[in-house]
């Protein structure tokens, strides 16, 4: 059942990924002036009991899932559409962040080496090889490095309701 609910995402994830751009007026969330001059995106919220990435790594360790407010350095982030972010955490892993049901997006400039703040949920997950090639397609790696992705891996994954760039 886990198997089966964990490929629907997948599929799901690809699909809307792959998706060409929206027009305006279509399900993107246009920026109000007070979002386009603080950098939020997506549902604001306080920056309070902010954890660092790593600190949320020791959080999740013994739970399926945790409810937090992040503070990390984004390391790479899709340049297709703005629908993720990886920010690095303690080890010189990453951790990828997705946007809950694509509510919204981040701008597509390098965000990287920004700090980012963001809130959500945090949950361990097995990242199937087909979803690694898509998102390595979406930052533009190489067809080399996309095709050494040969093995599904667990990761720590974060589904983010609003994000602040710094």
């Amino acid at each position: 059942m886990k198997k089966t609910i964990l490929s629907l995402f997948a599929v799901a994830t690809l699909v809307a990924c792959n998706q060409t751009k929206p027009t305006a007026d279509a399900t993107e969330p246009v920026a109000t002036t007070e979002e386009a001059a603080d950098n939020t995106y997506g549902s604001g919220f306080a920056e309070e009991n902010v954890v660092s990435a790593s600190q949320l790594q020791t959080l999740v360790q013994d739970k399926d899932s945790v409810e937090a407010v992040v503070t990390a350095e984004v390391v790479e982030s899709c340049q297709a559409k703005g629908c993720w972010m990886d920010v690095k955490l303690a080890d010189n892993s990453t951790m990828k962040v997705t946007f809950r049901d694509y509510g919204f997006f981040l701008p597509i400039e390098d965000l990287k080496g920004r700090t980012v703040v963001f809130t959500g949920t945090a949950k361990r997950e097995v990242i199937s090889v087909d979803d690694q090639r898509h998102y390595a397609q979406d930052a533009r790696k190489s067809k080399d490095e996309i095709a050494a992705i040969t093995a599904p891996k667990e990761e720590l994954r974060f589904v983010a309701d609003g994000v602040i760039l710094k």
